[in-house]
């Protein structure tokens, strides 16, 4: 049972983190969407910019471990972390302009599942960026 909980702690972790970090991304857009009644792309960029700092610290504490021992690793990694979610914030962006504005799945409660399912397509993105490109050995990244 241990061999097994360690083959896949990582992966339950990002799941556990991930799944706290896209409630604060749907929250944050509905919040703002619905409540605060702000444009639908707004609400969407600011409900990124809000989870993926949630992202970045969990993902790096308890997901990856990552521990960078120099200033330079720390701005490679944060760089590199926000360069891969300004990818993915660019599939969120798109995918919620086919829903909402292209298909008029207008309502909040359409957008919200619009949402949702763009969550979906992104927290895969993420993961494979994060695992393989992000939090890898910095300390050959601060070697460059």
């Amino acid at each position: 049972m241990r061999k097994l909980w360690n083959k896949y702690v990582q992966v339950i972790a990002y799941l556990f983190w991930g799944v706290v970090t896209t409630l604060v991304n749907i929250v944050s857009f509905q919040f703002l969407s619905s409540g605060v009644h702000w444009n639908y792309q707004v609400a969407n960029v600011t409900a990124w910019f809000l989870s993926v700092l949630v992202a970045y610290l969990t993902n790096k504490v308890w997901v990856f471990n990552s521990h960078y021992t120099t200033w330079k690793a720390f701005w490679i990694e944060i760089s590199q972390f926000f360069f891969y979610r300004g990818l993915t914030l660019l599939i969120d962006m798109a995918f919620m302009f086919v829903g909402v504005t292209l298909l008029k799945l207008n309502t909040p409660i359409q957008e919200l599942m619009v949402k949702i399912v763009d969550n979906v397509v992104v927290v895969v993105a993420n993961y494979i960026f994060s695992r393989w490109l992000i939090f890898k050995d910095n300390e050959k990244i601060a070697k460059r």
